[in-house]
This record gives structure tokens, sequence and C-alpha cells, in this order.
């Protein structure tokens, strides 16, 4: 055992008695105990390599959250937002703290939302030392001054060594991830899976600040320009969402979580970044891949003998995954606020290759695609997965919005309308034909659209834009350092019959993922969709 000369904390209000409680290690400290414990490795380079275990993602099936006088009327229950007893989650949580009493444990004091207006204090208590170096990676850190008289708000258990019994525990299986807003508990047991932590927090603020605080919740990353104009990305994993919004030109907001308050300002939720190291190289990612140094914690990567990193190597997972506090990036907001939102761009990754590479979007349309949140499997991907699958997750972030999809999407659209901001649809999927007979689109190119539009050099008369004949999105005709020929997917098909074929199925995947919105929408929200042709 390391010697921890650290100040310590009581946990007995919580319920854990005569545990050894490690009260706000510095990640250094954190990183000895996981290599000490045999937790961990290090690589070439000193970054601290750990296994997940069993889960290596999050396990959307076993996310609930209790239903109680607070959340009853207020949830979008269903196999999103399972509902879970109080009186069960009262018992299970007993269970858990009598699980981590007489252990060693790791307590963090942390909080939430950059904006002092917003501020969430978060208690992190861990089983395990790097699950606490994570929670230091990926909220936002109070100074000495500020922990003197710092008061949680919320608590995060997690104990992935604690497995529940179903029938006894009313979970579904012995992992899981429970909200109590009526106790202001994030419970999270029988997974090492650290984005657990994070996203239970998350699904939190989402709940908070539309009902109490008049504030937009966004599963989106964000970056500022030299003349404080502020770009938001929405986009699911693997559309390129922290690889876009990380611009050497720009700085840095946050990769992730984001709040837009009714003052128009743009706030992270965090302290740090959460990235996929699937294939990650130096050329194409500089900035994540320079951020992987002493202190960042990679997840279920492969070592060789010497400690070096295979990023190709997908044998544990595709998920491979790498925190790290943001202040590894060099160009970045501080604090991490914007101001004066100008350009909204939602990311996917279109794997039939028939969405524009660009297409500017109406307000109507903004509220369509955001509830539909779209992007495509590709075969591989998933077991059973042969041929590409359209993907759709409402607002870009399903699993952690315990709202109605459209309660959120009227918010983005007044602030649209209010603000004047641009929206745009980014296909950073395939073009010249569907997965596996088209490429990828280049990121070069998809980067050479998105600085033309941020440093206002795409031509906005509608003399360059031409309306998409199955999907009614308007798109450029010409796009500054994009030859002409990569703007027009039907072109680059050169096969109409093909390619009107698969636009019009993609066309009717959306419409059929929309019935169960339908009712919920306005006539605005419902004439964005896809046009039907008689």
């Amino acid at each position: 055992m390391t010697n921890l000369e650290t100040k310590t904390i009581s946990l007995e209000k919580l319920g854990i008695k005569n545990a050894t409680v490690h009260y706000q290690l510095t990640p250094d400290q954190l990183q000895n105990e996981t290599i000490e414990k045999g937790q961990g490795k290090e690589t070439e380079s000193g970054v601290l390599a750990v296994n997940t275990g069993e889960f290596t993602g999050r396990s959307p099936m076993d996310r609930f959250i209790v239903k109680d006088e607070v959340t009853k009327d207020e949830i979008w229950w269903g196999n999103i937002n399972i509902p879970f007893d109080s009186e069960k989650f009262d018992k299970l949580y007993d269970k858990v703290t009598a699980y981590l009493s007489e252990k060693e444990v790791f307590v963090r004091d942390s909080y939430a939302c950059a904006d002092d207006n917003y501020k969430l204090n978060i208690r992190v208590v861990n089983e395990y030392p790097w699950s606490n170096m994570f929670a230091y990676n990926m909220f936002l850190r109070p100074t000495e001054e500020e922990l003197k008289n710092f008061s949680p708000e919320w608590t995060v258990i997690n104990a992935p060594g604690f497995m529940a019994n179903p029938e006894a525990d009313g979970t579904r299986q012995h992992n899981f991830a429970i909200l109590n807003f009526s106790r202001k508990i994030a419970l999270i047991g029988g997974t090492g899976y650290t984005g657990e932590i994070k996203k239970g927090i998350f699904s939190a603020l989402n709940f908070i600040l539309p009902v109490y605080k008049n504030t937009l919740p966004m599963h989106c990353s964000a970056n500022v320009g030299k003349e404080g104009d502020t770009a938001i990305f929405f986009g699911l994993s693997g559309t390129g969402k922290t690889t876009l919004s990380t611009d050497p030109n720009r700085s840095l907001i946050g990769d992730d979580e984001h709040g837009w308050t009714a003052e128009n300002t743009v706030f992270n939720f965090e302290g740090g970044c959460y990235a996929k190291v699937i294939n990650l190289s130096q050329e194409n990612e500089p900035e994540i891949y320079g951020a992987i140094k002493k202190g960042a914690i990679l997840e279920n990567v492969i070592l060789d003998d010497k400690g070096n990193v295979d990023f190709a190597d997908t044998s544990i997972t595709q998920n491979t995954r790498v925190s790290y506090p943001i202040y590894h990036i060099e160009n970045i907001q501080t604090p991490s606020i914007g101001k004066n939102p100008k350009n909204i761009f939602f990311l996917t990754a279109d794997a039939f290759g028939v969405l524009p590479p660009i297409s500017k979007l109406t307000p109507g349309q903004a509220a369509y695609h955001f509830i539909s949140g779209y992007t495509a499997k590709v075969a591989g991907t998933e077991a059973g997965v042969t041929e590409p699958q359209p993907s759709f997750s409402a607002c870009f972030g399903a699993p952690f919005m315990p709202l109605h999809p459209t309660r959120y999407a009227e918010m983005l659209s007044e602030k649209i309308k209010d603000t004047g901001v641009n929206v745009w649809l980014i296909n950073t999927g395939w073009f010249a034909g569907p997965y596996g007979v088209g490429n990828r689109m280049k990121l070069k190119y998809t980067r050479a659209m998105i600085s033309a539009v941020l440093d206002g050099t795409i031509n906005l008369d509608e003399s360059n834009f031409r309306i998409h004949s199955v999907f009614g999105l308007a798109q450029p005709r010409t796009c500054p350092g994009v030859p002409d020929d990569m703007l027009s997917q039907r072109k680059a098909w050169n096969n109409d019959e093909g390619y009107y074929k698969s636009a019009h199925k993609l066309a009717e995947s959306f419409r059929n993922n929309f019935k169960k919105f339908e009712e919920y929408a306005n006539e605005e929200i419902l004439g964005g969709a896809p046009p039907v042709k008689e």
C-alpha cells in the first residue's frame, strides 16, 4: 500500500460504516494505487490502461429511474426510462452501502456545469481507484478554497464488485445504474464501465435543467472562434463529434455535454473528454492523440510487451476509450463557457451513402432531424448486422433523456428562432455508394465544409442551393475547399435508379421512426419530414 498522507472524511451519513476513506487523492496517487492493486498497467509513455471487465459499454436496459412524486408525471416512461420502485431502491441502496462498509473506498468532491449559476456539487464514492481517477478527469475540479465549505447536492455511489440479485432487488440482471431524483443519488453496481458514472449525472442534468432552470441540455460538443462565435456539434458515437470540434483554430468548450441558457450562453457540464480511440492516429486526430499522456486513462485497449498501444486492435471491444482532463487539450476556452451561438451542426454517418455531404436546415427540419437523431450501423459492428441499418436516437442522445424528446426539440426550435442560428446537416458517412461500395467521406473535406460555414466563406445566397428531391434539404452547389463533384451524392453514384431507390428507402425509415412522436409534435416539426411523393 502506498503511503497516502491525505485528509479523510466520514461516510456514515451515507450508510457506509468503518470504511477506509481516501479523499481527494491526486491522479498520480490513484494511478499508483491502481497499479499496486493489479487493476491496471502503464503504457510505454506512462498512461494508465485499464480493463473495465464484463462491461465495455453502457447497458441501456439496466438503467432505471425511481418513479415517485418528483418524477411520475415528468418522465417519458418506456424502454429508455425504465421505472424502479422507490422501496426497492432504498433496500438495494442499503445493500450496496453495507457492501462498501469496512472496505477501502475512494471519494472525490467535484461539480458539474462550468457556469456558476448552474453549478451542481457532486460527491463520488468509488470502490476502485481508477474509477475515482476517471471522476477527477471528467467532472469539474473545485479549488482548495471551494473544498473548505463543500456541500454535495448529488451523490454517485459506484460499486462495480457488487452484484444484484434480480429476483430480490428488482433489477433485470446483476448490474444496474439507477437515478433517484428525490434522494439525489446515482447508484451504480455490477459494472466497471466508467461511462455509467458520467452519463448518470448527465441524465440527471437532462431533467434538472429544463424542468427547473429553463435551460436546454444537449448531447453535443462545442467550440468558439476568435470572434466569439460559438459552434455546436450534435452527433452519435462514431460520427465525429469529438474529432470535428477539436480544431486548432478554435477554442474547445467541451466534447460531449452542454447546456444552452435563457441568456444565450453555452456551458460545458464536464471538466474532461471521453473519446473513442478505435483506429486513432496522430495524423488524423493530432489533438486527441496528443492528449493521451500521463493523467489520461485508456480503457480496454491492447498493449504489446513494451507497453505500446495498438489502436486498431478491437479484440476486447470496438468501444475502446480514453478519458483525460480538458486541460490536456492545448486550445481550450477558460472557463468552459461560450456566447453567441452562430452555427449548429448535426453529424450523421449515413452508411447508405444518400444524404448530402452538407445541407442547410429550416427550423422545422432542424427540430425534425434533432428528434430523429439519425446515423447508421454498418456490417460487423454488431452481431447479425450484415448490411447498413438505420439507427435513430432521439435528440442525438435518447438513452440519457428523461423527458419526452419533443420537449427538448421545442426548446431548441425556440432558440433557433430567437438567435437566428444556422443549422446544418453534415454527412460524415459514405459517399458515391453505400457501405461496401462507396468510400467514407474524407475527413479533410468534412473539415473544409465546416470551416467554410464557420469562417463565412460559404455562399448563403439561395441561388447557391438546390433542394434535394427526396429529403427536401437545401444542399449547396459550391463550397470553398471542396470539389463541386463531392457535393452531389446522386451524381457520384452514377446510377440514378440505385441512388433514388436507396434514398426513398431511407426517407421511409425516417417517417416510420417518427410515427411514435407525431402526436406530440407541432405542425412546423411535422413539416420538417422528408416530403412524401405521390
